[in-house]
Order: structure tokens, then C-alpha cells, then sequence
């Protein structure tokens, strides 16, 4: 089975060729291609929707006629057509469902709709023969489908993520744990009550004038801070729940930093640092307790916040000792792409009619 998908649900442009064997436990990349208007968002300091719907509909058609030259197919090997249902801007959205709605008509493809943030979820069964020499991934060899989530040099036989799991995904605009019983019962148990762990980046990068997106600019200048400078609360760490609520650490970021008038390059990055271990705790701490709850087997990350390389070594250090699988993609899967949409709907593959779907930015679990 082979599904051409489409993601554009904030501002970038996906669009990617992924092939199932009904055998198999995984999900294979033929094709993955992403054009991305994040340079003229950093301007502004953040997205602006309408800015980035624009965009994607001058990259869609390439995008899309790339990624089925890149996977060496051709259209009537096609079976299906996934798409972002949502969430997401609905300029965006619309960008990618309508024409993923005019391909299935012309070309006569079923459409299978996703929600992008199980997407994210499935990007850990994912696996590619080939990916860029940058991240040191081999070719397959003796029939062996070799990890594309370590990029060490050492790599490990691939092997997916055994049920029962939980799933954090964090992200821009979310940080939820997910439990998954098996593909068919996934349930939402618990999220954050206002800023998500990337949105508190975010705001937090722009209190101190970094670079956006705010997350990989924190991650970056928290290398060389000062761990003991600067303490931040972690906020519902010792609740009984599986919540989040990061509006606060925001609020004790921006007194700091108002306090200071103007912090120094080092003062910039002690508080970068003890930002990033404040919201690494409590995602961690929070993950593993709904782990040890559910009686899970595996763990997983997924959205832009899983990229960030310090909350993957802390939750492999926490998870060292425990009986848990720990499974995240690559950085470059963790970031909103077409390949992901695609993992999901091979595992769920609910045809619909072109004419039966429409965008809904809306859409949660």
C-alpha cells in the first residue's frame, strides 16, 4: 500500500510518499519533501496565518509533484491520499485539504482525513532506507531495517513501539499524554491548562529578544548557562493529575527578566537554562508517573518539543532504570511533516470520499 499525504496545518508545506507492507509493523519513507516559510515568520517574532496560508499555495503543487518524483513511483501506484484534518490556522488547512480533494477526484483516490497531532504520535513507527548522510542513517543491508532515531554512530536493528504506550506530545500549541491501548483505542489523559511547553519557549524566547522559534534558540544559549543562577517554579509537578500549566513559569520569567531591566549575554542564558530544566522536569516527571499508572511498555515523544536533544537525554535517563521502551524519531520527524501524516493513516486506513471532508481547525482527540 502506498499514500501520497499532505500536512500543511501551520506554516509549512509537506508532502510525502509512505509505504506499508499489510506484514509489516512499520511504516516505510519513499519521500518526504517540506518547503518552509519560517524566515519571514522570524521577522515577526512568531507566525502570522495569513502570511503563511499564502505561502503554502504557492509551494503545494511543487511540493507535491517532488515528493512523487523523489519516491521513484508513479501516480496510478497511488492508493490513497492522507491529509491534515486539523488542528491547525484554517488558511492553512484549507491549503492542503482542498487540494488533496481535487487530487483524489482527478485521479480517483480515496482520501483517508488525519488528525495532525496523532500524526506526531506515529512518526515513531516510521522508517526510512535511506536518509541524508548529515544524520549518518545506512542504506538497509542484509534485509535489516536499520533506526533513523539514533544518530550516533552505533545503530541498533529498528523495532516499534510495543502497547500499552504513552505518548507525550509536546509541541507550539500543545502538551498532551495520550495512552495508546492498541491502534484502534487511543485515549487523550491528560493536557495543559493554557501555554503549552513550546509556547512558553516561545514567549519566553521573545522576553529575552532570542531568535524565533523560541525553543531551539533557548536550547541553544542554555548550553553555556549557569544551572544554579536562576530557579523557576514547575509548575504542577506534585499533582495528582496529568495537566500542565506553563503560564505561570512565563509570568516568574517575565519578573526576572523586568527585574534585571537589561540582561546581560550570560544572565540571557542562565535564565534559558533554568527555563529549559524547569519544563523538562515536569514533563518528564509527569510522563513517567502516567506511565508507571497505565502499566505501559513503551514511552513515546513526539512534536517540535521532542527535538529538543536535553529533555531526550533526561527522559532516557529516567527511563534507564525502569522497564520501558523509550522511542522518539529523529529530529527532522519530530517537526510538522507530510511522512507522519502518512504513518497514521497506514495504520487506520479509513477511506473516505473526496467530496465527505472538510477542514476543521478545531479538532482535538
Amino acid at each position: 500500500m502506498k499514500i501520497l499525504s499532505v500536512e500543511t496545518s501551520c506554516d509549512e508545506t509537506g508532502a510525502a510518499i509512505v509505504s506499508k507492507n499489510p506484514h509489516e509493523n512499520y511504516v516505510k519513507i519513499l519521500s518526504n519533501v517540506i518547503a518552509s516559510s519560517l524566515t519571514l515568520h522570524s521577522k515577526t517574532g512568531g507566525i502570522i496565518p495569513d502570511i503563511a496560508a499564502r505561502e503554502q499555495l504557492n509551494f503545494i503543487i511543487p511540493v507535491v509533484g517532488k515528493a512523487i518524483k523523489d519516491s521513484k513511483i508513479v501516480i496510478k501506484d497511488i492508493d490513497a491520499i492522507a491529509v491534515t484534518l486539523g488542528p491547525g490556522f484554517i488558511g492553512s488547512l484549507l491549503v492542503g485539504v482542498e487540494t488533496a480533494k481535487t487530487l483524489a477526484y482527478l485521479w480517483n483516490k480515496p482520501i483517508i482525513p488525519v488528525n495532525h497531532l496523532l500524526g506526531h504520535i506515529y512518526a515513531n513507527w516510521l522508517v526510512q532506507e535511506e536518509v541524508s548522510k548529515d544524520l549518518r542513517v545506512p542504506k538497509v543491508s542484509n534485509g535489516e531495517l536499520k533506526s533513523p532515531f539514533d544518530t550516533s554512530d552505533t545503530f541498533d536493528t529498528f523495532s516499534t513501539p510495543k502497547f500499552p504506550c504513552i505518548a507525550l506530545l509536546v509541541s507550539g500549541g500543545h502538551t498532551d499524554l495520550v495512552l495508546l491501548k492498541n491502534h484502534k483505542q487511543i485515549q487523550w489523559i491528560g493536557g495543559t491548562l493554557d501555554d503549552a511547553a513550546g509556547e512558553a519557549f516561545d514567549k519566553i524566547g521573545r522576553l529575552l529578544n532570542l531568535p524565533y522559534p523560541g525553543g531551539p534558540s533557548i536550547e541553544k544559549v542554555s548550553e553555556r548557562g549557569d544551572p544554579n543562577r536562576f530557579t523557576f517554579p514547575r509548575p504542577m509537578i506534585g499533582s495528582k493529575d496529568f495537566n500542565f500549566s506553563f503560564s505561570g513559569l512565563k509570568a516568574a520569567v517575565a519578573r526576572e527578566v523586568l527585574k534585571l531591566k537589561n540582561p546581560s549575554k550570560q544572565q540571557v542564558a542562565d535564565i534559558s537554562r533554568a527555563t529549559q530544566n524547569s519544563i523538562i522536569e515536569v514533563l518528564v516527571r509527569k510522563t513517567v508517573k502516567a506511565a508507571k499508572k497505565h502499566n505501559v511498555k513503551s514511552i513515546l515523544l513526539g512534536g517540535g518539543v521532542a527535538a529538543n536533544q536535553k529533555l531526550k537525554e533526561e527522559m532516557r535517563s529516567q527511563l534507564s532504570i525502569l522497564n520501558f521502551q523509550f522511542h522518539v524519531p529523529p529530529a527532522h520527524l519530530c517537526t510538522d511533516n507530510a511522512a507522519m501524516i502518512g504513518a497514521y493513516a497506514a495504520f487506520h486506513y479509513e477511506k473516505t470520499q473526496w467530496n465527505e471532508i472538510t477542514a476543521n481547525p478545531q479538532l482535538y482527540f
